[in-house]
This record gives C-alpha cells, sequence and structure tokens, in this order.
C-alpha cells in the first residue's frame, strides 16, 4: 500500500541519511584501499606464497583511520580492521582498532589517539570472540554492511554505541572487516535538532525497532520501540536493496525510511 508522508518528514529522513551516508563512504574508501594493500602484498591469485600479517597491515589501517578519529568535529569514536580468525599469518585473532581522545574507554588523565588493547589470545580468560558479536556475524553472514546498535560496546567504548562495519576480501574470501563506532549521545547531539522539524513526536530506530533517539523523553536509547505492525515495516530495511517506502501502521504511526542506512523515523499523529 502506498502511504502519502509529508514533505517535511521526508526531508528529514533525506537530511538524516545526508548525516550517516558520508561515514559510510569513507568506510567503503578503507575497505577499497585494504582490498588493494592486501592484494599487492599476497599476490591476486589464490595460493600465493607471501600471507598477509598484521606487521604489514597494522601501519596501513592506522593511515587510513587516524586523520578522521582526530579531525574536530568527527562523528566517530574508533576504528579500524577486525581480521578473519586465522587469516593473519602473525596473529590468528586480531584487532587492528584506534580510539579518538575523545573516546573515555580505557583513557588516562589526557585522553588521545591510542590503539585499542585488545586480548587476542583465546585461552585468556579475558578473551572475547569477536566473531560471535553482531557486528561480525552479520556482515560474515550477508557480505554486505551493518549498522549494529545502539548497544553498550563493552569492547572498545564501555558506552552507547552504534558500529557500523563492512566485509574486506582478498579475491572472494572475506579476510576481515572494517569499520568504525560512533557514541549516540553524538548522534542525538547531531540529529535531535533535524528530528524535532516535523513537528510531530519522532523516534529514529534501526532496522530491529531499536530507538536511536527519540524526542519523547520516555522513549530511552537502546529499547525496543513496541508498536503494532513496526517489525513488517521495519523488515524491507534489512534487504540488501534499499528501502524507500513509507508504511502505515496500525495504530496511526508512520515509518519513513532513511535512504539505505537502515534506519528508519517512526512519526506519531
Amino acid at each position: 500500500m502506498t502511504v502519502t508522508v509529508d514533505v517535511s518528514a521526508s526531508h528529514i529522513a533525506r537530511r538524516i541519511a545526508s548525516t550517516i551516508d558520508p561515514v559510510f563512504a569513507m568506510i567503503d574508501g578503507w575497505r577499497d584501499v585494504l582490498e588493494r594493500e592486501i592484494a599487492a602484498t599476497t599476490g591476486a591469485a589464490p595460493g600465493a606464497d607471501t600471507a598477509a600479517s598484521a606487521a604489514s597491515l597494522d601501519p596501513v589501517v592506522a593511515a587510513l583511520v587516524s586523520p578522521e578519529l582526530e579531525r574536530a568535529g568527527s562523528l566517530i569514536t574508533g576504528a579500524g580492521f577486525v581480521a578473519s580468525p586465522g587469516y593473519l599469518a602473525d596473529a590468528p585473532w586480531h584487532l587492528a582498532w584506534w580510539l579518538s581522545g575523545s573516546n573515555t574507554f580505557g583513557a588516562g588523565p589526557d585522553p588521545k589517539l591510542r590503539r585499542l588493547e585488545a586480548v587476542s589470545d583465546p585461552d585468556s580468560e579475558q578473551f572475547r570472540d569477536y566473531t560471535t558479536l553482531e557486528w561480525w556475524r552479520v556482515p560474515a553472514r550477508t557480505g554486505t554492511r551493518h549498522l549494529t546498535g545502539p548497544y553498550v560496546d563493552y569492547l572498545c567504548t564501555d558506552d552507547y554505541t552504534v558500529t557500523i562495519t563492512t566485509p574486506v576480501r582478498a579475491g572472494r574470501e572475506i579476510v576481515g572487516l572494517v569499520g568504525t563506532d560512533l557514541y549516540v549521545a553524538r548522534l542525538e547531539r547531531v540529529l535531535l535538532p533535524v528530528i524535532r522539524e516535523s513537528g510531530h513526536p519522532c523516534t529514529l530506530v534501526n532496522a530491529s525497532g531499536r530507538i536511536v533517539a527519540s524526542t519523547d523523553a520516555r522513549r530511552a536509547t537502546g529499547a525496543l520501540l513496541r508498536l503494532d505492525g513496526l517489525v513488517a515495516a521495519l523488515a524491507p530495511l534489512h534487504d540488501v536493496v534499499s528501502a524507500t517506502d513509507a508504511a502505515a501502521l496500525p495504530g496511526g504511526q508512520t515509518v519513513v525510511p532513511c535512504g539505505d542506512t537502515s534506519l528508519a523515523l517512526v512519526l506519531e499523529a
């Protein structure tokens, strides 16, 4: 069923997409550089004698992500590359992930750009298998970009976070993910003034109905928005193809996709 959407709501959805799209483009650019580096290091043909290594890739990753992490006003608070287990010759489990000075996770009295100190020994009690986490599982299964969250990221931020990850390939094989973390509080500061322009009670949710930001203080960040028909209305956002059609819910709410971000506005009458 075609749903007529207020022009201002469509405009707001496009503005939200325009805030997130540059982050997507940046990550895609990082992926392209890493794939070229891996191809140059290992050779394009399967079974090449030279294996990719953390020693060769880590400086490339650092050079890619550091300028954006240090840029004033950047939305991102952490970024890097996470290798598929067993892919790198010198690091069976490996996170090459850097944190900005605004990221307070594990920071000292004078926060600055630094590398995440991740436990990579699977025999350690502190080790965490990152392949079980949504930001790894979904893109590894689908082969496409994924937006995870909001969720409390105990691995990299210890705060409500949105993580965007996309696969890195060598030939047809997924050899890792490249991605970034964004503090939800920072996204709220940028997006809430835009959302309020709708003139309606309005909530921004991810494809699972989890709240990113809302003009209603009773709707908490990270909680599921429970409305009749919402799960079905959001289902197209899980598709690789961008969802563009608005949907009407039985309770009178309207769901407006925000481009291909996998986010949607839920406007109440």
